[in-house]
C-alpha cells in the first residue's frame, strides 16, 4: 500500500479535507468535529479521481485476491466502487441505505448469486454503523461479505472494535492521524493543535476544541 499521507496529500491539494478547530463543524449525530471530508470532491479531478481509484484497486488486488464481486454503498461509495469493478474487471452491485420504495423494492441493485465473496466499498468510515448495516444486507441476500475497504478513515476505536467484532477485514488508503500529520508537517497546523485534533479522534462526542 502506498504511504497513507501521499493518498492524504491527494484529498488537501483538492479541497476535499477541510480542518476548523476554531469553527467546528456539526455532523447529523450532533456531534462537533475539528474536520470535514467530502471524498465525492475528488471525482471532479480527472488526474487525482484516478489516482485514488488505482489505490483502491491495489487493495483489493492485494488483500482479496479471492473476490467475487464488490459493493459500492450508497451513495457516495457507488462512484469509486463501480471504477474499482470496472478496472479489477470484477462484477458490481451496490447497497441502498433502504429497500426501494417503488418498483421493485431492491435494497441491492445489480446481479449476484449467493455465496459470492464480497468486499464492500467505502468512501469514508467514521463510527463504521452505516458500513456494518451493509455488511448486514449482504449477509441477509446469502453473500459473503469478506471485507471492506475506503478512502479515508477517522480511525474511531468504536469502528475498529465493531468491525473486528463482525470478522470483517478492514483496510482503508488513508486515515487521520496520517492527514494531521501531514498538515503538521506542512505548517498548516501547530503542535498545540495537533494535540487538539488527535484528542478529538480518542472521544469525539465529548470533544471541545481544546486541550
Amino acid at each position: 500500500m502506498t504511504d497513507a499521507k501521499v493518498v492524504a496529500e491527494k484529498l488537501l491539494q483538492v479541497n476535499a479535507v477541510k480542518l476548523n478547530i476554531k469553527e467546528p463543524f456539526t455532523w447529523a449525530s450532533g456531534w462537533k468535529s475539528p474536520i470535514y471530508c467530502d471524498n465525492r470532491r475528488v471525482l471532479s479531478f480527472p488526474f487525482i479521481r484516478d489516482f485514488i481509484k488505482s489505490e483502491l484497486c491495489n487493495v483489493v488486488f492485494e488483500k482479496f485476491p479471492g473476490a467475487d464481486m464488490l459493493a459500492g454503498v450508497a451513495t457516495a461509495g457507488i462512484a469509486w466502487g463501480a471504477m474499482v469493478a470496472d478496472q479489477l474487471k470484477l462484477p458490481y452491485i451496490y447497497v441502498r441505505p433502504k429497500p426501494k420504495e417503488h418498483g421493485l423494492g431492491n435494497q441491492i441493485e445489480g446481479y449476484y448469486e449467493k455465496g459470492q465473496k464480497t468486499v464492500v466499498i467505502e468512501d469514508l468510515v467514521s463510527t463504521g454503523k452505516s458500513s456494518l448495516q451493509v455488511v448486514d444486507v449482504l449477509k441477509n441476500a446469502g453473500l459473503e461479505a469478506v471485507g471492506m475497504v475506503s478512502i479515508f478513515t477517522y480511525g474511531f476505536p468504536v469502528a475498529a472494535e465493531a468491525l473486528s467484532k463482525a470478522g470483517i477485514e478492514y483496510y482503508s488508503i488513508t486515515d487521520y492521524p496520517s492527514l494531521i500529520e501531514l498538515a503538521k508537517e506542512r505548517g498548516t497546523v501547530s503542535e498545540t493543535e495537533q494535540e487538539i485534533l488527535l484528542k478529538w479522534r480518542v472521544d469525539p462526542a465529548n470533544w471541545k476544541g481544546v486541550l
